[in-house]
């Protein structure tokens, strides 16, 4: 055994802990042990948790509350009718890496001081090390209207299990009318997915007949569809081949779900949306508009948990609550035994799922080794990647760094971010089988 991690179990001995276990608690203090406690049963949980196992750091454990296990990236597809919804779920127990124990139950606070979890059942969770990667918390009621939209038969959003499932059969009905997709400002879960079941929808409607009857509109609050030269190239070309409006430098500020009419506002209208009814201010700049809808997408704004932007790890000032890191290591500048990966991680990287495989094996890596008393030996390299589903056969895979900059994983094949059939088989039925399969256990 390394002799970092019999220190550890020496430490556990000596403070009258079983030697690894967390499935006893402190008589004296009631607070349960472990060695490393992962807050996220996720992919990010779950992905380092595995690899931790196979690095040999012993007594793993994950906080997770929920009884089923989502796989994110697959909403798009649900939503857009090209997956059942049966494929983006599998129960939390089936895939809990081998030796990690699962505390399922929700966190209420942590406090890096006393180095300890509470739970919302009251009950603490003693901790070596602290890996937090709860993800992202969707603000459905930060947006006035919003919320009570998405429970109308006509609101639906691909950034919530039940609300995709809902949603391709309101769009699959579509035959005329306005159907807006919405993209929120600020940090976003791979904020480029709100426009993939737009791209689905559309060349439904396409093939069967009707996409010249439904206005389709578009609001993100960027200058361009997503910010690299390349991509924008093959996302404006579709947008043209479907005929979409898009509304750039605009955001969803306000819902009526009873007249089913939106406001958007930004700083700069590149156009007036036809049939708007518009605001201007003092030196004619279109600053406010209400748009009517038959059909509306939308994803809200987000940021950290509540309960982790109430502790200290965030970073000082940030609005958002994303927990303080260096962004090379993944450690907590303040509390070198704390650690974030993730959406819930303030990262300088754009936060997807696929940034997490090069994510966990730097932090699994670099956790062990300061366990051990080495240097950090791993960095993140700041990769992340959005695989936009551009038709019902097709992906436009985006593969960039955190100043969105191409990083292909396959240098040689510059043609990777084309639009093209192959990435759509990827990411539809290859990169799934690697999530259940192999990622979860810590094996990519």
């Amino acid at each position: 055994m390394h002799s970092g991690f019999a220190c550890l179990r020496n430490a556990s001995r000596q403070a009258g802990r079983p030697p690894y276990g967390g499935n006893m608690t402190d008589a004296s203090t009631d607070i349960q042990h472990h060695n490393v406690v992962i807050i996220g049963g996720g992919n990010a949980g779950l992905s380092v948790a595995g690899r931790l196992g196979r690095y040999g750091v012993p007594d793993v454990a994950v906080i997770e509350p929920r009884e089923n296990h989502l796989y994110q990236p697959m909403f798009s597809h649900v939503a857009g009718g090209t997956a059942p919804a049966a494929k983006a779920t599998r129960p939390q127990a089936s895939v809990i890496p081998k030796g990690v124990s699962w505390i399922q139950a929700r966190v209420a606070s942590i406090d890096p001081d006393a180095k300890t979890v509470t739970l919302t059942s009251g009950r603490s969770i003693g901790y070596g090390q602290l890996i937090v990667c709860p993800g992202i918390q969707k603000n459905w009621n930060a947006v006035p209207g919003l919320a009570e939209a998405m429970e109308s038969p006509v609101g639906i959003s691909n950034y919530e299990f039940e609300y995709a499932e809902k949603a391709w059969s309101v769009l699959r009905a579509v035959r005329s009318g306005t159907v807006v997709f919405t993209q929120p400002a600020g940090p976003a879960t791979c904020a480029g997915a709100s426009q993939k079941p737009m791209y689905l929808a559309c060349d439904f409607w396409r093939e069967t007949g009707v996409l010249a009857d439904i206005r389709v509109v578009l609001v993100v609050p960027t200058p361009t569809l997503f910010g690299m030269p390349l991509i924008d190239a093959e996302l404006e070309r579709k947008v043209a081949e479907y005929g979409i409006e898009v509304h750039y430098d605009r955001e969803l500020v306000e819902v009526d779900a009873a007249q089913k009419s939106i406001v958007i506002a930004g700083d700069d209208a590149r156009t007036e949306l036809p049939g708007a009814q518009s605001r201007l201010d003092g030196d004619g700049t279109i600053t406010r508009e209400t748009l009517a809808y038959d059909v509306l997408h939308a994803v809200p704004p987000q940021s950290a948990p509540d309960w982790l932007a109430e502790s200290a790890l965030p970073v000082a000032g940030d609005a958002g609550g994303f927990v303080e890191v260096d962004s090379l290591t993944l450690r907590h500048p303040r509390y070198p035994d704390v650690w974030a990966l993730g959406d819930a991680a303030a990262t300088t990287n754009s936060k997807s799922g696929g940034a997490l495989r090069q994510q966990t094996k730097t932090l699994a890596k670099n956790l062990a080794a300061a366990v051990e008393g080495k240097p950090l030996p791993q960095v993140y390299n700041g990769y992340s990647v959005c695989p936009f589903v551009v038709s019902r056969q097709t992906v436009v895979f985006a593969e960039f760094d955190d100043r969105y900059r191409p990083k292909p994983t396959i240098p040689f094949w510059k043609g990777l971010a084309k639009e093209r059939r192959a990435t759509f088989i990827a990411d539809r039925y290859v990169l799934p089988w690697v999530y259940w399969n192999l990622i979860l256990k810590g094996l990519a």
